[in-house]
């Protein structure tokens, strides 16, 4: 009878790890003939030498997809199980992201996604435009913190425009750090993963990594960057013209945005429609196009978006 633990457990990540009602739990118990006990944190593997050892491996592996996507479809888990059991080759996927954190790489999980990586190792300027859900901003933050790791640039800068139901950043309370906290908060939560909050901090210090709204980029010239501005439909056109501008030597820009949810004024154009129209044949300026097919959140979500895109007419 052979033990092996896994330790730091979050208490997050223990139901989609197991899944509903231990529906992973159980298949891993009589896949590999093992007893799984979870306690205070740590995940106990007792059984046969063999058994155990896989058992782990694919807990391990399990953790890990849990931990970066924050659920486990059902074919991912049988896809790591027949990875761990040799029944099939790793997967090898397109375009793999290095990180900042040891032995942690992201890969495009739909062919979307990897033309989405491939235009942004490919053009300077990158649009992304899709629903929720589909990786446009964390893939984003991924090939931002690859090219501060390769030292292709020497910064990366974070922008949102500050427009949410109507609120603007004047009348929310605190001081600036505080106020745009909110909006910067998806970029930041991607950035903290790849790089940990240790050394994230020390980089905001630095201004390695800045994070600002987009009123802030007016009159600047940004050199050596990359700049990601995030929830672009929710930019004026006037907005928009301004931000692509501000983009000096050796910099690249991405911008990510989901043209049917704007929370613009009624009649203010969305600045991400009019560039969709306006910069399509401009060489050099590259548009991606993902949709439901590439959603990697949890698989209601894809459904979300499809109920909400059959009824669009009616919005």
């Amino acid at each position: 009878m052979t033990e092996a633990t896994i330790s730091s457990i979050e208490p997050q990540l223990v139901l989609p790890l197991f899944g509903a009602k231990d529906q992973h739990l159980k298949r891993l118990r009589k896949r590999f003939e093992v007893d799984i006990v979870h306690r205070d944190g740590q995940i106990r593997i007792q059984g046969a030498d063999e058994g155990v050892a896989l058992a782990t491996a694919a807990l391990e592996k399990l953790t890990h997809i849990v931990r970066l996507r924050g659920n486990l479809t059902p074919e991912l888990f049988d896809e790591t199980i027949a990875v761990v059991t040799g029944e099939a080759p790793p997967v090898v996927r397109p375009s793999s992201i290095e990180t900042m954190q040891v032995g942690f790489e992201i890969n495009p999980r739909t062919d979307g996604q990897a033309a989405y990586v491939k235009a942004m190792r490919n053009h300077d300027i990158v649009f992304a435009i899709g629903p929720a859900g589909t990786g446009k901003t964390y893939l984003a933050v991924a090939l931002a913190v690859e090219a501060l790791k390769r030292q292709t640039v020497r910064k990366i800068i974070l922008v949102r425009p500050a427009v949410e139901a109507g609120e603007n950043l004047g009348f929310l309370p605190g001081d600036l750090h505080e106020k745009i906290n909110p909006y910067l908060r998806p970029l930041l939560d991607a950035a903290y993963e790849m790089i940990g909050f240790d050394q994230i901090q020390r980089m905001v210090e630095q201004d390695v990594i800045e994070i600002a709204p987009l009123a802030y980029m007016r009159g600047r010239t940004l050199n050596e960057a990359f700049i990601i501005l995030d929830e672009a439909q929710n930019t004026t056109t006037s907005q928009m013209k301004m931000f692509l501008t501000r983009m000096g030597e050796h910099s690249r820009i991405v911008v990510s945005g989901d043209p049917t949810q704007v929370d613009l004024p009624r009649q203010t154009e969305s600045g991400l429609r009019d560039a969709m129209r306006r910069l399509r044949q401009i060489e050099g300026i590259k548009f991606t196009q993902l949709t439901a097919a590439d959603i990697v959140r949890h698989p209601l979500v894809q459904k979300i978006v499809d109920a909400y895109d059959s009824d669009s007419d009616h919005f």
